[in-house]
């Protein structure tokens, strides 16, 4: 083993880098820009290419470009950079284009500050962009996992041939811990025959932001809903612990599971019949793992830094039967262990 001392911006970087990511574009914005500065540094040692770019706009069209060559290409931002990006990233959708997309949110909303939130949920899971097309959506909730995340969105961007956005907030991406990159899977780069790298004496290839037809356009939103349904059934990843007994479940990803794991932990030791289970995908959102505990549990308390916006697809997921509590405000308040403890054994008491 070899461990390492990394922020979790920096984390993401090498991992991209030992990925196979030889394009970045960005531009500046706390609390990404170690990510930002990791990759000006790195990217030329690796033969890559780093280019500040002039906007969000401009950078997520520079990755169009790339991602069109067949490269992996990646891009990283804050939530209102991520809105500039919106109609690029619905085009890359469209487009069918593989790369990869950072978002490391700050509170909101409007311009907000730096303060950590997870108030981009809603953002990049509905889409944020026009039209019928989804990101996936990887949440990692350690230095560690930012690094695995980072293989295994380049992986999965391959794989479906579709944008990969990795959410986390400025807590993660501040914070320092040990990564080993020795434990990380890495995925060769596969082949693209799709991608377009000069004539030569094939065949033309073509990429089309869209069909111009009304014909070509619903037959790709029909194949775009076939793929997006072969993603949903087999790329649903989550973490659960303590189920077997649970009563009361806390639902929880990123930051936010960390915290609630402490209150988690100390509740059992104290008798309380108390599970977790932490979203890995938040698109396609792991709704087996919500279905499998139906009937056998009493309610599950949302845990999130936001207004509740998970809490939209839990309830989605079990019904309007199923008791949901939520514990978090938006704005940059960041959720203590002991608060989640107090609301744990508070629900206990009362379902």
């Amino acid at each position: 083993m070899s461990w390492e001392l990394m922020r979790g911006n920096e984390a993401i970087a090498e991992g991209a880098i030992r990925a196979g990511c030889r394009f970045y574009t960005g531009y500046p914005i706390t609390p990404q820009n170690e990510l930002f500065e990791y990759m000006a540094r790195r990217m030329p040692e690796v033969g890559g290419i780093f280019l500040q770019c002039e906007s969000e706009v401009a950078g997520i069209n520079m990755i169009w470009g790339a991602a069109c060559t067949g490269t992996r290409a990646m891009t990283s931002s804050s939530g209102p950079g991520i809105s500039l990006m919106s109609e690029g990233l619905t085009t890359l959708a469209a487009g069918q284009l593989p790369c990869v997309v950072v978002d490391v949110t700050r509170a909101g909303p409007g311009l907000g500050r730096i303060a950590p939130a997870q108030s981009d949920y809603r953002q990049v899971t509905k889409g944020g962009g026009h039209g019928d097309y989804h990101a996936i959506v990887l949440a990692p909730a350690s230095t560690q996992e930012m690094a695995e995340l980072a293989s295994l969105a380049f992986y999965l961007a391959d794989l479906y041939r579709n944008p990969v956005i990795i959410l986390m907030d400025g807590m993660l991406g501040q914070m320092m811990e040990p990564v080993d990159f020795d434990l990380v899977k890495f995925w060769p780069v596969p082949e693209k025959p799709w991608a377009l790298r000069g004539k030569g004496r094939g065949e033309r290839k073509v990429i089309y932001a869209a069909p111009f037809d009304d014909p070509g356009l619903i037959q790709l939103n029909k194949e775009l809903e076939e793929k997006y349904r072969t993603i949903a059934e087999k790329e649903q990843r989550w973490e659960e612990l303590y189920l077997e007994d649970a009563d009361l479940v806390v639902a929880a990803f990123g930051s936010s599971a960390r915290i609630a794991l402490d209150a988690v932990l100390k509740a059992r030791a104290e008798g309380l019949a108390v599970g977790l289970i932490r979203p890995i995908t938040l698109w396609p959102f792991p709704e087996k793992v919500f279905r499998q505990r139906r009937g056998k549990i009493k309610a599950i308390l949302d845990v999130e830094m936001n207004a509740g916006q998970m809490q939209e697809d839990i309830a989605r997921v079990l019904g309007p039967e199923m008791p949901i509590y939520h514990l978090g405000q938006g704005g940059g308040k960041i959720i203590y262990p002991d608060e989640v403890y107090e609301e744990i054994n508070k629900l206990s008491k009362e379902i």
